[in-house]
């Protein structure tokens, strides 16, 4: 099996500041659902890891999230692809869960539910804290500069704290994908 896990804001969709709320609001990237179906329609198994902190500080309820996957799966589903799991943390930062990237809970279920080692595994990220987990797990990290991509970037580049080893740097996820399926 071919396990790639993706982050959803910022990399599949566009990111707000003020939190993606619902499903009029969960607006796609551009490439971004074609490269999942892509990746789908290319034998990977796809598995979405997202924090969404919205939903305990009380911006959407459960329903409005489930109503945001359901709309990214049609879209992905229109061009031809399947998203296999979605997983999200809807705890605040100060909860000290072990789901909220940078913690690997999320990844570790995963890893679970698909009975796979995650070495190796690429996981695509918009945020020093998805790359952080993702290094956690032994999978491989890549950063996009779509979302907070290009912050993040900075932060490998220019903080002599950050430094996420061998993190690939593509311009959006569908960059990413070219690349996977070319190698």
């Amino acid at each position: 099996m071919k396990l790639i896990i993706l982050d959803r804001d910022g990399v599949i969709n566009q990111d707000s500041p003020d939190y993606i709320k619902s499903a009029q609001e969960w607006q796609p990237i551009p490439g971004s659902v074609d490269a999942i179906a892509r990746l789908s329609r290319s034998g990977y198994t796809i598995a979405v890891a997202t924090n969404q902190s919205g939903l305990s500080r009380g911006l959407f309820g459960l329903d409005e999230l489930e109503s945001m996957h359901d709309k990214m799966r049609s879209l992905v589903a229109e061009a031809g692809g399947h998203i296999d799991a979605v997983y999200y943390c809807p705890h605040l930062p100060e909860e000290g869960c072990n789901c909220r990237k940078p913690e690997p809970g999320l990844y570790r279920a995963i890893a679970q539910e698909f009975a796979a080692d995650l070495a190796g595994v690429p996981i695509i990220g918009d945020s020093i804290r998805d790359l952080q987990a993702c290094i956690s797990v032994g999978g491989e990290p890549i950063l996009v500069r779509t979302g907070k991509g290009r912050e993040s970037e900075d932060q490998l580049r220019f903080k002599s704290n950050v430094s996420l080893g061998h993190t690939h740097v593509f311009d959006n996820l569908a960059d990413v994908v070219t690349h996977l399926l070319t190698e």
